[in-house]
């Protein structure tokens, strides 16, 4: 088991998903590793929790990483489920098209495993969490 591909996998998809033009154009720079102290106004996308297991066979090392995005809209309850699903769909299309490239290891594969939407904040903000599963061999 090893766990050196996991902060490759967290920059390529924060790199990624910066890059992403359509994804852009719903949030802006709103794409964040860490989220600010001020929890931004709007749709805004975070890079959250991930599991890692080892996936390595007879012919090298590997990781099977699952991990979460997620879209938020701020407290002030301006953006509806609406704007924050149509934004998570930009995201899960922007990885599974493929182009991550990582500093560390190769990506085998990338796909969507589950979506978690959500009232959070009493009601006022909107949240989905989106799962997904990377695979990558390390040689």
């Amino acid at each position: 088991m090893s766990y050196a591909a996991g902060a490759a996998l967290q920059g390529a998809v924060y790199r990624h998903l910066r890059a992403d033009t359509a994804l852009a154009a719903l949030v802006g720079d709103a794409i964040f590793d860490a989220m600010p102290v001020d929890v931004p106004a709007g749709v805004h996308v975070s890079l959250g929790p991930e599991e890692a297991r080892d996936a390595g066979d007879a012919t090298g090392r590997g990781s099977q990483h699952d991990f979460v995005v997620s879209v938020l809209s701020g407290s002030e309850g301006s953006a509806g489920f609406s704007a924050v699903k149509i934004a998570a769909a930009a995201v899960a299309e922007a990885l599974e098209t493929g182009g991550l490239m990582l500093d560390r290891g190769h990506l085998v594969a990338i796909w969507f495993r589950r979506a978690r939407a959500r009232r959070v904040e009493n009601g006022a903000a909107r949240r989905v969490d989106l799962t997904f599963r990377a695979l990558i061999d390390l040689g």
